[in-house]
């Protein structure tokens, strides 16, 4: 008999993944239409190289991997789609507009209320160091991660 466990024939990583993103879509939709309520704001992190991910050159440049960016007071257009979210933002006074699909995403934060979700992106090893996006507030660091929901069957690659 053997301790390791037997592969899966049912993608359950996958389904979870794709479960979890349903969160921030459903999240994102209800702010889209009714703006962000009390002291609620989001920090989103996503890897500006995956695909579908339409963000312009100048910060591509500047985040060359991966970028947080903040919901919060300096925000405009949110669109939010069944795959994907679009927003405007400004970064050092100049205006942005960002589209990116929920299979990007790495991270969601709404600090107000100590909630993170993290998330697998295809071929990720895990995140890299990058810089804030500094688009509104500083980055929040999860202090405790009483709130992190993190899921990882360890895929087989």
């Amino acid at each position: 008999m053997s301790d390791d466990a037997p592969d899966s024939l049912i993608p359950y990583d996958d389904v979870v993944q794709e479960a979890l993103r349903a969160v921030v879509c459903r999240v994102l939709s209800d702010v889209a239409v009714h703006g962000l309520p009390g002291e609620h704001h989001f920090y989103i992190t996503f890897k500006t190289r995956a695909p579908g991910v339409a963000i312009p050159t100048h910060l591509m440049e500047r985040f060359p991997d991966e970028m947080t960016i903040v919901l919060q007071h300096k925000y405009w257009d949110l669109k939010v789609e069944e795959d994907h979210f679009e927003v405007g933002l400004s970064f050092s006074q100049v205006p942005a507009h960002l589209y990116v699909p929920y299979s990007a995403l790495t991270a969601f934060v709404d600090p107000a209320v100590d909630f993170a979700l993290q998330f697998q992106v295809d071929g990720d090893d895990g995140p890299e160091p990058h810089d804030a996006a500094e688009n509104d507030e500083p980055v929040y660091e999860a202090e405790d991660g009483s709130n992190v929901v993190t899921v990882d069957f360890g895929r087989k690659k």
